[in-house]
Parts: C-alpha cells; structure tokens; sequence
C-alpha cells in the first residue's frame, strides 16, 4: 500500500450514471482514484461495480455524467481508445491465444501496438513473466499451464505495455480455490511496487490486507467507503454490515 493522500487524482468520476436499457446500473458515482493508490471495489453481484470499473477504463460509455483522466475530459471515443493504449486490463477469463506460448502471447501487442522490435519485445516479456513468477513458463501453452498460471501470464501481458494503472475484473473468481493465492501475491507485489490498481473482488482477504480504501457499493450506489480496517471492523453502513456478515460467513 502507498502514502497516496497527497497526490493529485488520475482518474476521476463525477456524477456519473448509467443504464442498461431500463434496468439503472449507476447512479450519480462521485469517485477518485490518486497515483499509487489501490482502490478495491467491493459489493454483491449486480451491485454496479464492474461497470465502474469498466468506464474507468474507457471500456464503457456513461449516459450522464464526467470521466476525467489525468484531468482531461474523456469524451470522445479517440480519446477513450488512448486511454486503453495506457493501461492495463486483467478479467475474470484469461483470454489467452491458445495457439502461442507465454512468451508468445506477452509480446504480441508489443509488436503489433507498439512496434517494438522482436528483440526488444523478447527482453520485455521475459522481465515481466519473471516478476510474476513464470519465466520457466516462457515456452510453455496455455494448456500447460494451471489457471493460476495462465491468469499469471494475463498479468504480465498487462504489465508489459508499462501501464499507468491496472484494472482488475475479478481476476481471481475462475480459479479453483488452491489457486487464487498465487495470483494474489503477484497483485500485493505489485502493491508494493508502486502500482496503482482499481479491483473488482469477492477475495475481502486481499480487500482488507492490501488496498488503500474500499468502496463498497450497492445497487449502483456507492454506499460507503474508507480504509479497510474501518470497512471491515467497524463499518458505519447497515448495508455493509450485512453484505460482510454474509460473504465472511461470521
């Protein structure tokens, strides 16, 4: 985790809504995100936090509403394209090619997006499959590779672009249960490093050990937030209570 207090906001939303035909997915987010900060977004399915996250990421439009990246309006679908050339995505699915290797798939945007040389992509791909732990896996196919592995490899394809921010979709929630540590431990590495990270979670371990706040949201509100001891030993909102009550099965 990071002294992010002082620093200037990256990412900001400013009443911002949305809908999904009739169905209101967001109303009116008033939400920051500061340079080195790890922001978790907590809260039961449905509850509009992947949306959030998603606009963040200039993946999704708003219907109302301002998205302000390193303080400059996103709204046009260009600037929403140049925004993703800058940060980095790891979802729930893997999206792996099957077809190419570790290594194969890691430098693959590096040479089609970002023109870099084979050479120089090679030597990048290893740096970042070596800090997530794989560079005895460079060779190795998706279909050698234990989920745990192969979200490993998602990690390190994000990184490798050399992200402002990282933007985690419930990354962990398709891995079988003995898996989930491993990519954990590269995401509070990456907390460590520096990195600033929004994550959508279900693991309230990681919530509560690694972020710096926790939004919690509820039917497309957000009904509370704060540091992580305050969220989980003492928090101020019935809502939240109930919602940790029942995912900590206390």
């Amino acid at each position: 985790m990071s002294n992010q207090s002082q620093t200037r906001p990256i990412i900001s939303l400013s009443g911002v809504s949305k809908a999904f035909g009739a169905t209101r997915v967001l109303n009116e987010i008033n939400l920051d995100v500061r340079s080195g900060e790890v922001l978790v977004l907590i809260g039961a399915s449905g509850s509009g936090k992947s949306t959030v996250l998603r606009i963040m990421a200039g993946l999704e439009t708003t219907d109302s509403g301002e998205v302000w990246v390193n303080e400059v309006p996103l709204h046009d679908p260009k600037r929403a394209r140049d925004i993703r050339g800058h940060v980095g995505m790891v979802f729930q699915q893997f999206n792996l090619f099957p077809h190419k290797t570790a290594l194969g798939n890691v430098t693959l945007a590096l040479i089609k997006a970002r023109k870099m040389s084979p050479a120089d992509a090679r030597k990048r791909a290893m740096d970042v499959l070596d800090r997530v732990g794989l560079a005895d896996r460079a060779d190795h196919y998706p279909s050698q590779l234990s989920g745990g592995q192969q979200q490993r490899v998602a990690i390190a394809r994000a990184l490798a672009v050399e992200p402002g921010i990282i933007f985690f979709d419930e990354a962990t929630s398709a891995l079988d249960p003995e898996l989930v540590g491993e990519v954990t431990e590269v995401m509070r590495g990456l907390a460590r490093d520096g990195m600033t990270m929004v994550v959508v979670t279900h693991e309230m371990g990681f919530a509560r050990k690694t972020a710096d706040r926790v939004v919690f949201m509820d039917k497309g509100v957000i009904a509370e937030q704060g540091e992580p001891e305050q969220i989980f030993v003492d928090p101020s909102n019935e809502r939240t209570r109930q919602f940790l009550h029942r995912v900590l099965d206390h």
